[in-house]
């Protein structure tokens, strides 16, 4: 499927116009940079959760994510134990997965973990697209995962990090901007 003209006439990655909760994710935070352990301690936990569900799922429960995950501060979710981890079983406003919710914690510990070279920005920018790499003109051109997603998750997982498998690797890299998987035609990949 190549780009789709939106109510607005704005030619979109065609998965954007599905909703207007996903249009507003693709126009104003898909594939931009993010920076910051904590903003990419969130995107990793988020995309983390999605394995095996819509992401309009976890994106209409973000906010309650947020309030159960102490806004994805990575120290504070670390220090998460028993009657944490409880709590959250019990929240109807997530997605109650103990395998999920127990990765997010050993995720945060994990990263606490990692050297000072960056934090997680630092390891995500071994593995960003390579300089010149095409812009895809169909959704079909985009990759679910990548030999670069690939070596991402070994390294994460190397490092502790738990549910960053490949495919949920590379949601991440294109979710944070090192990879930029707006259509060709797409009015965002052009200054959006």
């Amino acid at each position: 499927m190549s780009a789709l003209p939106g109510a607005d006439g704005q030619l979109r990655c065609g998965w954007a116009l599905a909703s207007p909760d996903y249009q507003h994710y693709h126009d104003t935070e898909w594939g931009r940079p993010v920076e910051g352990d904590r903003a990419l301690f969130e995107r990793l936990s988020l995309e983390a959760f999605q394995s095996g569900l819509s992401w309009i799922t976890i994106l209409r429960k973000r906010e309650a994510f947020r309030a159960a995950f102490a806004d994805f501060e990575p120290a504070a979710v670390a220090a998460f134990g028993d009657a944490d981890r409880e709590r959250l079983l019990a929240d109807r406003g997530i997605v109650r997965n103990a395998a999920k919710i127990d990765a997010v914690i050993a995720n945060a510990r994990a990263l606490l973990a990692l050297p000072d070279a960056g934090g997680l920005g630092g390891l995500l920018e071994r593995y960003r697209a390579p300089a010149g790499r095409p812009a895809p003109r169909t959704s079909a051109e985009v990759p679910a995962s990548t030999p670069e997603s690939a070596a991402l998750a070994a390294a994460l997982k190397k490092r502790g990090f738990r549910f960053v498998g490949p495919i949920t690797a590379y949601a991440m890299l294109q979710a944070t901007g090192y990879v930029n998987d707006h259509l060709a035609s797409c009015w965002v990949r052009h200054g959006g």
